[in-house]
């Protein structure tokens, strides 16, 4: 106890708000507007969705590549030096010219694509309208701000929209929408605080990947959970003023949802799926055993972030490329078999998002930063074992490239969020209010879901 004596209440306080507390001010009509546009529906099933942010910007064109004809020369002039020399041939019940074949790296993931269990997204990026390579020329069409900027490609996918004066994250105002972001349980991250998550009234809860979190609240002081609260308890019953109060309530509340979070984990089942020990499969594993006690939680909805850095491959990708593609894949596939176990693969799905695709052309060592790009689906409910949207051509020079490789989507990234967010539970009337420019789409484009 000696030294909290040294401190007042209130400089412990001042200390905390300094760590970073922030207080988002709302009229009371935009509350109002917030509340009304909830779906007020019984949700009778469970559903989770995990989001894999994959960081820097996927070379994903080189994940799917033509195997045969003008489609795998155009490929191969353009990639030069990266060129995949041996792809694994995919057997999508969409047929494509040339064919489509996987980094070799990802044969983890042939069983999970051959048993109907997973699906690729072709041709998709941050979009307003569609666009053409004219319509880009002559700026003819609003075209997404900052195209080639990592934070703002990533905050675009993760808000599912253009930045606006109050930024929310889509699987934060989807969980919002369908009422169920009361339990802190129902937004998890594996990997930071990031903008996929953030809400009005929610905010994501940090999970370690080792699964039980630790309260360590002051730097060398780390008695037991119970001593902790009883003394913070103390310490924040009585404020001054109303953010202090505020911030005290938030903070004890967060304590206990660490304890009950912990007595929850504790009595997880212990699965006999074994999970590598790259980062992405022990976030997966952390999800995993998350899910396991979905029963115990109460809830109906669940979202969980987790992420792969080390995509920005402007250099060695050669060697950089298959080692990270071979991560995501191995990770997926022990996802997938801990979801089987679990008896929950209809009732997961998992997708990755990424800044955008990378340039065709080889800069000598790697690519630089593009524009469209392929993405991933997993989950017992998706229209696995195709390739929805489009083989992309990847030829330089062609009628959809706006110059050294850069390629413009041929469907919108809010065109793959909607049937994701139809599937979740919202109606169509709140999926477009979500995503503002899908009118200018054909929202289902993507068939992605049974």
């Amino acid at each position: 106890m000696s030294y909290f004596n040294h401190q007042s209440r209130r400089a412990f306080l001042s200390m905390c708000l300094k760590g970073g507390a922030s207080v988002a001010a709302l009229t009371s009509l935009q509350l109002q507007a917030i509340s009304s546009s909830m779906n007020n529906t019984e949700l009778a099933d469970y559903k989770a969705l995990v989001c894999i942010f994959l960081h820097g910007g996927s070379d994903s064109l080189n994940m799917l590549v033509p195997l045969t004809g003008d489609q795998r020369l155009h490929y191969e002039q353009s990639r030069q030096n990266l060129a995949i020399t041996e792809p694994m041939t995919l057997n999508t019940l969409t047929q494509f010219e040339g064919g489509v074949g996987l980094h070799p790296s990802m044969s983890a993931i042939s069983s999970t694509f051959d048993a109907g269990q997973l699906g690729f997204v072709g041709g998709v990026g941050t979009l307003i309208t569609p666009t053409t390579l004219a319509d880009y020329r002559n700026k003819a069409v609003p075209l997404p701000n900052h195209l080639f900027s990592h934070n703002d490609q990533q905050a675009t996918w993760m808000n599912g929209r253009e930045k606006v004066s109050l930024n929310t994250g889509w699987g934060a105002r989807m969980l919002e929408r369908l009422n169920q972001h009361n339990s802190f349980t129902s937004n998890i991250s594996l990997a930071g605080a990031n903008p996929w998550q953030a809400g009005i009234d929610t905010t994501p809860y940090a999970l370690n990947k080792s699964g039980v979190m630790k309260i360590n609240s002051l730097t060398g002081y780390q008695p037991q959970v119970d001593h902790v609260k009883s003394i913070m308890d103390r310490l924040l019953s009585t404020q001054t003023n109303s953010l202090q109060d505020a911030y005290a309530s938030r903070l004890s509340s967060s304590i206990s949802n660490v304890q009950h979070m912990n007595t929850l984990l504790e009595q997880a089942p212990v699965l006999t799926t074994q999970f590598s020990d790259n980062s992405l499969s022990e976030q997966l594993a952390a999800v995993a055993k998350s899910l396991s006690i979905s029963d115990q939680t109460g809830n109906k909805r669940q979202i969980f972030f987790v992420s792969l850095g080390g995509f920005d491959t402007h250099d060695e990708q050669v060697t950089r490329q298959p080692a990270l593609l071979a991560t995501l894949a191995t990770a997926l596939s022990e996802f997938n078999s801990a979801l089987t176990e679990l008896s929950l693969q209809n009732s997961v799905t998992t997708f990755t998002m990424s800044d955008f695709g990378r340039t065709l052309t080889s800069n000598g060592d790697g690519t630089d930063h593009g524009w469209a790009s392929n993405q991933l689906i997993m989950g017992g409910a998706v229209n696995g074992q195709d390739l929805h949207g489009t083989m992309l051509s990847q030829q330089v020079d062609s009628n959809i490239d706006v110059g050294g490789g850069r390629l413009i989507p041929q469907f919108s990234n809010e065109q793959y969020f909607a049937p994701i967010a139809k599937w979740f539970g919202l109606n169509d009337s709140e999926i477009n209010d979500i995503f503002p420019n899908l009118g200018n789409f054909d929202t289902y484009a993507l068939n992605l879901f049974k």
